[in-house]
């Protein structure tokens, strides 16, 4: 499985933005794609999460009313709208692919960089 983020940029706080992720290999209606952010200085966190069937979105808190993860299936691409950004969600975001909704995240695309400026 192989996944390749996109989308990131130079934002104002409120104004919105759409990350891609776009995945190649065999993945079945049981692997989770997720999103996950770093900023710098801190710790990888868990944002978003949808089943390659669609089923099933999950959001962090910190985003959840913000953000919305889908899929599109003609794509083979999962994709993070976000609306209402802060400066906070400055960060790298990177998306990854697990098998189930538990367990270790084995699959993992490069980060695309998104800044909020205030």
């Amino acid at each position: 499985v192989q996944l390749q983020a996109s989308g990131g940029g130079l934002v104002q706080a409120g104004g919105s933005l759409r990350l891609s992720c776009a995945a190649s290999g065999r993945l079945f209606g049981n692997y989770r794609v997720g999103w996950f952010r770093q900023a710098p200085g801190k710790e990888r966190d868990f944002i978003a999460a949808v089943s390659w069937s669609g089923d099933s979105p999950g959001y962090a808190d910190s985003v959840s009313g913000r953000f919305t993860i889908s899929r599109d299936n003609a794509k083979n691409t999962v994709y993070l709208q976000m609306n209402s950004l802060k400066p906070e969600d400055t960060a790298v975001y990177i998306c990854a692919a697990r098998v189930g909704f538990t367990g270790e995240w084995p699959y993992w695309g490069q980060g695309t960089l998104v800044t909020v400026s205030s």
